[in-house]
């Protein structure tokens, strides 16, 4: 029977994964809260002590570090010294490590937080069975990230847990590890820069890295202009998030957290043209993001407008010769990864939230047409493409988009009809192409109305209210197409 080692600091998902795991023949061993939450949903586990004969000691803070349990990690398995070794020390084979660590980042985000509570939450035997456990990938699986579960359980029964996979699986351990001792060390370290100010003149402020990504706006290469203030960072990093969602050359614009256009083109220059014509009004100022190289051509259209940041994953030299006459224009290289494992803090009175950040997506096979028409296929393409945008976008959001580009945007209003008027009012056109897009459900059928009486055809919105069939009878006496998505986007 295969062993696995269970000891998670994010218990999202572990459970349904140690079930999954155990019937397939996994015997487990856990430790501590992990093993409290498998045992009261009743999945059979043991104590990492029955592996090492030795209980748990100071608080815990030495438990997994026994060579009953690296011994069964590290073996070489094609090495007869190894397996002699570990039969005569009766010491088992482990195959499966599942480790997330203490939740060090979250911990230290927290500006009230002291230093014995930042060292109590340094992982010591969490990062060494990850390492040993990823230094022996050719014969031991290491899992790391919760979204992984899904795939090694489909692996183990298709016969598909391969070396090459388990791989892929150790780059992301050390990737891991090596940003949570980034952390560790700018913590320490005092790795913060003071800024000139907060969002506004009166408010003081800082920059606090817990990263050193580089596909973070922590880990951007800054190339050129001053130093980026408050709500440069956090209009910079709005951007980034979006345009990373492009695979296709993307443009990006941002304004106070909304984007105020995006385009998309068979080049990047073709894609900025359409972010620009989108709104060419609240762009002045803004924050560009470009998911391709900035080109000659591209930065002379840039230098000719004002603009506060830009970022793309590279600039040719022509573009920086170009764009750098310009002193106080800030230039951000940046990797343009995606990592779905990244989570979002929101500073409250009295503590912080935290969640995953919104990276998920719906295929076109899993929306349903719920009305009597289909969109064609122009409106199929602008709804996909208004979908990417509108998580980024305030709530109550509303956005007007065709196949190239955002045409209106409506956001942050307190009612959906609000949002739904400021788009239509915005819009730079309205055509059987241009569709709605809605970050919320339609609680009532007022929105569908307004949209009709101007003109729009097709309307993508997340469903799921109780008054569901009134906007969907509103749209068919329209002759309006409607998609629904089963997901939500809200942004407060």
């Amino acid at each position: 029977m295969k062993k696995a080692i269970i000891s998670v600091s994010n218990k999202s998902g572990v459970v349904e994964f140690a079930k999954s795991l155990t019937q397939l023949d996994y015997e487990l061993y856990s430790t501590g809260g992990t093993k409290r939450a498998l045992e009261e949903a009743n999945v059979t586990v043991k104590s990492v002590s029955e592996l090492t004969q030795f209980p748990e000691i100071m608080d815990g803070r030495v438990k997994t570090l026994h060579p009953a349990v690296h011994g069964g990690i590290l073996a070489d398995r094609n090495k007869p010294e190894h397996l002699e070794q570990l039969s005569e020390q009766h010491i088992d084979l482990i195959d499966m490590v599942v480790v997330n660590l203490y939740p060090f980042q979250q911990t230290v985000a927290n500006p009230d937080v002291t230093e014995d509570d930042a060292i109590e939450n340094i992982d010591i035997g969490g990062p060494t069975m990850l390492r040993a456990a990823a230094k022996n990938f050719k014969h031991v699986t290491t899992i790391v990230h919760p979204s992984d579960y899904n795939e090694v359980i489909q692996r183990i029964k298709e016969n598909r847990l391969d070396e090459s996979y388990r791989k892929s699986l150790m780059i992301k351990v050390f990737e891991h590890t090596n940003e949570y001792d980034h952390a560790i060390v700018s913590f320490f370290k005092g790795d913060s820069e003071e800024l000139r100010y907060g969002e506004n003149p009166q408010q003081s402020a800082r920059f606090v890295r817990t990263s050193n990504s580089k596909h973070t706006i922590a880990g951007a290469k800054q190339l050129h202009g001053k130093a980026l203030s408050f709500n440069n960072i956090k209009d910079a990093d709005s951007a980034l998030a979006l345009v990373k969602k492009f695979k296709e050359p993307a443009a990006v614009a941002v304004k106070h957290m909304n984007p105020c256009g995006v385009g998309i083109g068979t080049d990047v220059e073709t894609a900025f043209k359409n972010a620009y014509d989108a709104d060419n009004q609240s762009i002045f100022g803004g924050i560009i993001a470009l998911n391709r190289t900035v080109t000659k051509d591209l930065a002379e259209t840039l230098h000719s407008i004002f603009l506060e940041v830009v970022i793309a994953p590279k600039f040719d030299k022509e573009a920086l010769d170009i764009l750098t006459q310009k002193k106080n224009i800030r230039l951000l290289e940046i990797d343009m990864t995606i990592d779905n494992r990244e989570e979002e803090f929101v500073s409250v009175s009295g503590g912080y939230l935290i969640q995953d950040k919104d990276n998920y997506e719906v295929s076109k096979e899993e929306m349903k047409v719920v009305t009597d028409v289909e969109p064609t296929d122009a409106q199929w393409e602008a709804m996909l493409l208004g979908w990417k945008v509108i998580p980024s976008v305030k709530s109550n959001a509303i956005i007007l988009s065709n196949n190239k580009q955002t045409v209106g945007i409506g956001a942050g209003q307190m009612n959906r009809v609000g949002a739904a008027k400021i788009a239509l009012e915005r819009a730079i056109e309205i055509n059987d192409n241009v569709v709605m897009i809605s970050d919320g459900f339609f609680p009532m059928d007022d929105t569908v109305e307004l949209a009709s009486k101007h003109g729009i055809k097709a309307i993508i919105q997340p469903g799921g209210s109780i008054k569901d069939q009134d906007s969907i009878d509103m749209a068919n006496k329209h002759g309006i197409a409607m998609v629904t998505t089963g997901m939500r986007h809200f942004k407060h």
